[in-house]
């Protein structure tokens, strides 16, 4: 250790020798060594000035980089300083190893967040050059670290360098202006803006490029928030900000915008911020700056300090679902189902403790759709950290009796953050609940329950929706060996409702088994999916086909007269004696009734003559 502490202050001897010389250039470093740090263009500066050092964060690794920092290495400045406080007291401190001006900021953290694997951020860092440096190229030392959430702390991760050319400045600027670097000014010359509820407040803000260098690609965007107290201004655009292609140097634009007041915003002056992103030349990287400007707002007074705290004012994690899903998949009313939440901390920086996450069902007629068969709606997680995901299952059942539609379940959160004990908050996820379809048939009617090959028999009979959900497209096809197959079309049946079929079926071949012929229905659900068959029979017997012409024996000759036996031998006899029979019965019965008419005729005169 000692010996590379005094090889330190050789190097350092060397270089403070070398920088005394004017015009001394040092030994460019090859940025190709670096692990995260690259440089597209080399940045140069003046003495006495403000230069920004615009850099290349990528990160080549196989695993993502959380809360990524990168600052100027303290360490080497640090002992730039000793070794000149231990060297002879006529050599000076000639900023070899670190060209800028220390400030009480100089060394705070750049925050760059996540850098996920494969994938690479913008980053600057500015700092005002020594004004006793002599010109040439310098080293810029540089420490990357991970895990860092505040300015000065984290993890080291490595230590980079880049290179910068420092010129002697050949003018001198006015107090607090950085020649070479681009500000901005709000406000200019104008008053406040002012606005009175519920009138739309029309304003403009004098932007004025108060550098002597072209700003190009200018976008000024607005800071929205949602809370009232810090944003008197109903959000009502998707965009707020600004373009224009350039603002020259000493240049003045009047930015327009046209705001409502909200309706609970209390009367006061508001700072807006702006956040303004721009290149210093067509090709040159984006830079940010941000600034404020002032608004004054009247509405209604604000209520009277009561010292409470307010709750706003505090920082808390944000606990979201970042996903949910079921086993099974499809969740049916009257079954159980395990329910699988994706918690995660969407907080870029605040951690979440003592998490106690309530389920609370939908209602419907004061009771809850979904229910736990056993153990607790209330589930614990003892800690999330920022950007940490948790899973929590819970075991549900869906009431049988609901109808088919979609369930809400809110998660009620409490929780606590290092600035905000006890934080409640609630988020609420939607589950479909779907009904079984039920159905059954009435009485199967054949009539005729036997007919021949070619014949037609009528089919009739009732289905019923004994289920929760509509039956879409309802159709009964009739399926048999000695049937041709038959499709019937009953449509749409309501729950409670029955549909009915009237069919005829053709006999197609005769029944060779047990005459069962297979009815097979099937209907839609509200997706258009067909559901399987749901398989009934019927009975029906189809005997051969008769002959159309019994004089015929399909040949197309008369058949051969052959002698009748047995009783056929006396038919010739027998069928002219029963139509004779049949007319003389008939002609009998006639005369008798034409006699009994004549003879009480004859009677009621007798009894007229008498009287």
């Amino acid at each position: 250790m000692k010996k590379g502490r005094k090889g330190l202050l050789w190097l350092l001897a060397a270089l403070m020798v070398i920088g005394t010389m004017p015009g001394a250039a040092f030994a460019q470093y090859d940025l190709s060594r670096n692990t995260y740090i690259d440089v597209k263009k080399s940045p140069s500066g003046k003495t006495g000035e403000t230069v920004t050092i615009n850099m290349v964060f990528t990160n080549n690794g196989n695993s993502d980089l959380n809360n990524v920092a990168v600052r100027f290495d303290r360490d080497l400045a640090e002992q730039e300083y000793q070794a000149t406080e231990n060297a002879d007291e006529e050599t000076k401190y000639s900023g070899a190893i670190f060209p800028f001006e220390i400030t009480s900021n100089t060394f705070d953290n750049k925050k760059l967040g996540t850098v996920k694997s494969g994938t690479s951020k913008s980053i600057s860092l500015t700092a005002r050059v020594r004004r006793d440096i002599a010109e040439g190229y310098y080293l810029v030392p540089l420490e990357v670290l991970t895990d860092a959430t505040k300015k000065d702390d984290g993890a080291h991760a490595s230590y980079e360098k880049v290179n910068i050319w420092i010129t002697k400045s050949t003018s001198t600027t006015e107090s607090g202006k950085d020649e070479g670097t681009i500000q901005f000014e709000l406000g200019e010359n104008q008053n406040t803006p002012s606005g009175i509820f519920p009138e739309t407040m029309n304003f403009k803000i004098n932007f004025r490029n108060s550098s002597n260098i072209t700003a190009f690609d200018v976008d000024i965007r607005m800071g929205l928030n949602q809370d009232s107290t810090k944003f008197p201004f109903d959000i009502n655009d998707g965009n707020y900000t600004r373009h224009y292609d350039r603002i020259g140097g000493g240049e003045t634009v009047e930015v327009p915008y046209s705001m409502n007041i909200r309706k609970d915003v209390y009367s006061g002056y508001y700072p807006i911020t702006f956040t303004i992103e721009y290149r210093d030349s067509t090709e040159g990287d984006v830079q940010k700056a941000e600034e404020s400007f002032y608004v004054k707002v009247q509405n209604k007074d604000k209520e009277e300090e009561t010292g409470d705290f307010n709750a706003n004012d505090r920082t808390k994690a944000r606990i979201i679902v970042d996903g949910f899903q079921t086993n099974p998949e499809t969740v049916y009313a009257g079954e159980e189902f395990e329910m699988i939440l994706h918690m995660k901390n969407a907080s870029e920086n605040v951690a979440a403790s003592n998490i106690l996450f309530n389920l609370e069902s939908e209602k419907v007629t004061d009771s809850a759709v979904f229910t736990l068969d056993s153990g607790s709606s209330s589930i614990v997680v003892n800690s999330l950290s920022a950007g940490q995901t948790t899973d929590v299952k819970v075991k549900l059942r869906a009431g049988a009796w609901v109808d088919q539609r979609t369930y809400a379940i809110t998660i009620n959160e409490k929780y606590d953050s290092p600035e905000f004990k006890n934080a409640e908050e609630k988020v609420t996820v939607n589950i479909p609940v779907k009904q079984v379809s039920r159905l059954n048939t009435g009485t199967i009617e054949v009539m005729p329950d036997t007919i021949s090959v070619g014949s037609e028999t009528n089919v009739m009979f009732p289905i019923n929706n004994t289920g929760k959900v509509l039956l879409y497209n309802v159709m009964v096809a009739f399926v048999g060996d000695s049937i041709q197959q038959t499709n019937s079309y009953v449509g749409n049946i309501k729950p409670g409702e029955s549909g009915n079929v009237d069919a005829m079926i053709t006999g197609s071949a005769p029944t060779m088994d047990d005459g069962k012929i297979k009815v097979m229905i099937t209907y839609e659900d509200e997706n258009g999916a067909v559901s399987e068959p749901i398989e009934k029979e019927l009975s029906l017997t189809v005997t051969e086909q008769m002959d159309q012409d019994p004089g015929m024996d399909g040949s197309g000759d008369f058949p051969a007269v052959t002698e009748p036996e047995g009783s056929s031998k006396y038919g010739k006899l027998i069928i002219p004696a029963v139509v004779a029979a049949l007319v003389i019965g008939t002609f009998g019965t006639v005369f008798v009734l034409k006699r009994r008419k004549r003879k009480k005729e004859a009677l009621e005169e007798e009894n007229n003559n008498e009287i």
